[in-house]
């Protein structure tokens, strides 16, 4: 089996508080049928195809998935600059991360979870993204399907 997802060490990313001051993110949208992504390859595809047309690079690290309702998913890629085409946006503050393995059904018992894990770390949380660290074949090669966190830090 083929890898195109490297494989995950989430200690790096478990209850680590992360300091971002305009981190550039180019941002996508993806199309789901209740909560469940339909087109998510096909967009990181495109995403690959004109970031390597503009010579950048997409950078490892957190994809944030936020999903915005249960028909549509927008997602930020690490990227080391803009690229034409493509929406971008940057992201400044601190994002507490926490790292979980499972399956995905599992995503509203680790939402409350890490909310009070967070509040236990004196912690108020805005919003929430979710970095689905591997891809399904890749998650079956390895083992492990790892999902992390990650909560805007209000205070």
């Amino acid at each position: 089996m083929d890898e195109c997802c490297p494989k995950f060490d989430p200690a790096p990313w478990d209850g680590t508080v992360l300091e971002w001051n305009g981190k550039l993110f180019l941002k996508d949208g993806v199309f789901c049928l209740f909560y469940m992504p339909i087109n998510f390859g096909g967009v990181i595809s495109r995403l690959l195809e004109k970031t390597k047309e503009a010579n950048a690079k997409m950078e490892y690290g957190p994809c944030l998935s936020d999903h915005t309702s249960m028909f549509n998913m927008d997602i930020y890629v690490p990227s080391d600059k803009e690229v034409p085409g493509v929406k971008s946006a940057r992201m400044s503050g601190r994002f507490l991360s926490k790292a979980y393995e499972g399956d995905f059904k599992e995503t509203g018992k680790w939402c409350k979870e890490f909310a009070g894990y967070a509040k236990g770390k004196g912690m108020e949380i805005g919003k929430l993204y979710m970095w689905y660290t591997t891809c399904p074949k890749c998650a079956k090669k390895w083992g492990k399907n790892y999902v992390v966190i990650l909560g805007e830090v209000k205070k």
